[in-house]
């Protein structure tokens, strides 16, 4: 890593924002100067502001409004290098750029989205349940909640939220409609604790409405859909020899990641592939053979990063 974005990581770790596996993501994307790089999940920009103090550019997404006041400072400091563009990366199709370096995804909720009680992703203090990564796009998921099919519900709870539970969930959710439980963040939270069976409470070491909020976030907010979507544009924009790193936070985004690198690797992505091998393409080779995990000293310094896992290819 270049001395100079060494330099710069403590400034990268801006109050309510510690970018996870900075020293790694550096390692493996190696930007230089003259190169241009792409993160797609600009969040508190920490990452962003590691890649421009080697020398190299980038051009920045996120759908999130509330990014955009944070994206003054790397204006200012780096004019000729830093862009960002107001934009989903599940609609990556729509940025003309292409032939990048490196390509960076920092998956999942941000550090300021869940400290912002406003915006309804957490259950710590009552707030609207909006949970929308950009608030001028959709539903609130309060109103979401209130008539979303059976088969949605159950597909949020059930598949997103991992929720062993799900028809005890998915029953009080439907039996609470019209009652306006479904729409602060506290009624709803303890809606579904009411749901969960008291032994599986004494038992968990997680609040029991945890899982259900996990699902229903990715529900409203197509987290799935838009990593599958973006990941073989990203991989299209490539420059040859162009680094992909995504960091996941839980199997279900991890899952989509695994399977396109190795799919993109000429490798068999699950175990029910049967494809022989010499009908296989490959179009990159994998940098990471596991996902790097963050250490124990940096868990120590953000718990938020202790689930995170890298995993890096080259296109060739």
């Amino acid at each position: 890593m270049p001395a100079s974005a060494l330099e710069l990581l403590p400034r990268a770790m801006t109050p309510g924002h510690q970018p996870v596996l900075l020293h790694e993501v550096l390692e493996y994307l190696a930007p230089l100067p003259g190169q241009c790089h792409l993160d797609c999940t600009f969040g508190g920009g920490g990452h962003t502001r590691a890649i421009l103090a080697s020398g190299a550019s980038v051009v920045a997404l996120d759908r999130d409004p509330a990014a955009q006041p944070r994206t003054a400072a790397l204006h200012a400091e780096f004019p000729a290098t830093f862009r960002f563009v107001d934009l989903n990366f599940g609609d990556l199709a729509a940025l003309p750029d292409a032939n990048f370096n490196g390509i960076l995804f920092d998956l999942g909720v941000s550090s300021f989205q869940l400290d912002e009680a406003d915006r309804g992703f957490a259950f710590r203090a009552d707030a609207p349940v909006d949970m929308r990564m950009d608030p001028r796009q959709g539903q609130p998921a309060g109103q979401w909640l209130e008539i979303a099919s059976h088969e949605s519900l159950v597909r949020a709870v059930r598949d997103y939220g991992e929720e062993k539970n799900w028809r005890r969930v998915v029953d009080a959710i439907e039996g609470a409609r019209g009652s306006g439980r479904l729409a602060r963040t506290g009624s709803l939270a303890e809606l579904i604790a009411d749901a969960i069976p008291a032994a599986v409470k004494r038992e968990s070491r997680i609040h029991p409405a945890t899982r259900a909020f996990q699902g229903i976030r990715i529900a409203v907010n197509d987290e799935i859909g838009a990593i599958e979507r973006a990941l073989p544009v990203a991989f299209a924009k490539l420059a040859p020899g162009g680094v992909l790193a995504v960091i996941s936070f839980h199997s279900l985004e991890d899952r989509p990641v695994k399977q396109f690198f190795r799919l993109m690797c000429g490798q068999p992505v699950d175990a029910n592939d049967a494809t022989p091998q010499q009908l296989r393409a490959k179009h990159a080779e994998p940098l990471t053979r596991k996902p790097v995990m963050p250490s124990l000293a940096e868990i120590s310094a953000n718990p938020r990063s202790r689930s995170a896992k890298l995993r890096v290819l080259r296109k060739l």
